[in-house]
């Protein structure tokens, strides 16, 4: 487990093959509640090629000395991330 939010990742290894690979990570909480969204693929065993690029929201809660996670929203594809980008940026522009 991990002791700070840096430590964090998504990323999972079966052996020598790495079943999800992190892309890029975005820390955007910290504290004894971390927020993380994390840009990743995963390996696709049939094709044995990695997939398209997903991403994922996951809520850690500190707890003896160790992030756990708690929670995660992930978010399915470009088109999702796009619409969710387009409405968080409506609402910050106040419409």
């Amino acid at each position: 487990m991990a002791e700070t939010v840096d430590e964090l990742t998504v990323s999972y290894s079966e052996g020598e093959t790495e079943i999800v690979q992190e892309l890029d990570k975005a820390i955007l909480s910290k504290g004894s509640w971390a927020t993380v969204l994390f840009r990743y693929r995963e390996w696709d065993r049939t094709k044995e090629v990695y997939g398209p690029e997903k991403y994922s929201i996951r809520r850690y809660q500190k707890r003896g000395g160790e992030f756990r996670q708690q929670s995660k929203f992930n978010i399915s594809g470009k088109a999702q991330a796009q619409a969710l980008i387009e409405a968080l940026q409506k609402w910050l522009d106040g419409h």
